[in-house]
């Protein structure tokens, strides 16, 4: 694709960024046939294509509307068309700088300006996501029933179950995350039990806390390189104590971690540091297919699971068939779901901010996924485990929990 880069931006180093991105397309169109809002729309503009040439006309001088923010705020960000493009193409980049410097110029009403503020002030404080859904929980019965069901379920409080004592021959670092923390915390307990099986010590910092991928996609570039710098602080002891790996059970989460080295790049004080995060970071599944024959699975028929695999793991991170081996082996059977590639419109802060197209988007992935009548719904992170429990009778959980479920009990302990 040929450019040309308006003055104004000519001395802009992301522009430079989306000018090298937007040349390696060759706007062949491949991507239209796997995004998945393309697909409901029907518009070229809704598709990666048509976003590509939006953001190549406004950076080479065309003035930029509501609705060509509108058009790039429809994106999921699901990465899907990264996957399929013949050529490489960083869309997701190319978007996130394209969508921050048009909303820089066209701006946002004061309400959209308002929820994009809520979130970021209360989703990354645990305490504070907390309070909301607790509050919205007492209140459900007063809410109109479209917005009661939006609105999740705390768990019921889980002890951690007994653990035998055991030397630790591994030492890896987890991190908690803010949404998972509060709404699904037997992930990490589950996370822990398979990796005590192993002999394996997790460490979970308390300072660590969100990955920053909420507010860099709600463009608070700052905010959020904020937290992966406070993340980085917390993990760097650990780290030089020796620390094997970083595991993020939240795929989104992950896939946000494995990329602070490009997002700390220019940072002369983390960028070294960012980059050895990076290196390390790796969803559990990376880590414990590696040592599967060591996984004291106990042999049985577990029934059936449909797996989701979210974006953030196949698109982004490029797991495919990991988890799926895993529950193999823990002894569950997995059924086909067809397009698997497409998403299940969480995406983060998505599901809240583009809510019709979220839930058209939910209500054909539950469709696919319940075709064969598994049991249960596993997925790899949370912000679509809760999304697609908000309208499935069928229980979604993490793979996490099925594995640790499929663990033989430890009877008794082991001395140091």
């Amino acid at each position: 694709m040929q450019t040309h880069i308006a003055p104004r931006f000519q001395n802009d180093p992301s522009v430079t960024e989306a000018d090298a991105i937007l040349r390696s397309c060759v706007h062949c169109g491949f991507c239209t046939a796997t995004c998945p809002t393309y697909q409901i729309l029907g518009d070229e503009l809704d598709g990666p294509r048509g976003r590509i040439y939006l953001i190549k006309e406004f950076l080479a001088g065309a003035p930029a509307t509501e609705h060509t923010l509108e058009h790039l705020d429809r994106c999921l960000t699901c990465r899907a068309c990264e996957t399929t493009c013949p050529s490489g193409v960083r869309y997701a980049r190319l978007a996130e700088i394209g969508r921050a410097h048009i909303e820089a110029e066209v701006g946002r009403s004061t309400l959209e300006r308002l929820k994009r503020r809520l979130l970021r002030a209360i989703v990354p404080h645990p305490e504070r996501f907390h309070l909301l859904v607790r509050l919205g929980d007492i209140f459900k019965p007063l809410l109109p029933d479209a917005l009661a069901r939006m609105v999740p379920t705390l768990p019921k409080p889980r002890l951690k179950a007994p653990r035998a004592t055991f030397h630790a021959t591994h030492r890896v670092i987890a991190l908690a995350g803010c949404v998972q923390s509060v709404m699904t915390p037997s992930t990490g307990v589950a996370l822990e039990q398979i990796l005590g099986s192993l002999g394996v010590a997790v460490d979970v910092p308390a300072s660590a806390g969100c990955c920053g991928a909420l507010s860099l996609h709600l463009n608070a570039h700052n905010e959020a390189h904020n937290y992966m710098r406070r993340n980085i602080d917390a993990w760097w002891p650990l780290i030089e104590a020796g620390a094997e790996a970083i595991l993020v059970s939240a795929s989104g989460c992950g896939s946000m971690v494995k990329e602070y080295g490009e997002a700390l790049q220019n940072d002369p004080h983390y960028a070294e540091k960012a980059a050895r995060v990076a290196a390390l970071a790796c969803d559990p599944s990376e880590w414990l297919l590696e040592r599967a024959g060591e996984i004291p699975f106990v042999a049985a028929n577990r029934g059936t699971v449909a797996f989701h695999a979210p974006c953030s793991l196949q698109h982004a991170q490029r797991l495919q068939g990991r988890v799926e081996t895993l529950l193999q082996q823990a002894g569950y059977q997995l059924t086909n779901v067809r397009d698997s590639h497409l998403c299940c419109g969480s995406a983060g802060s998505y599901s809240i901010l583009q809510p019709t197209l979220s839930q058209q988007l939910r209500n054909q992935k539950l469709e696919a996924l319940q075709a064969g009548q598994p049991d249960c719904i596993a997925t790899a992170n949370v912000g679509c485990q809760i999304h697609l429990q908000s309208g499935s009778e069928t229980p979604v959980c993490h793979w996490l929990d099925l594995c640790a479920d499929a663990l033989a009990p430890l009877l008794e302990d082991c001395s140091d």
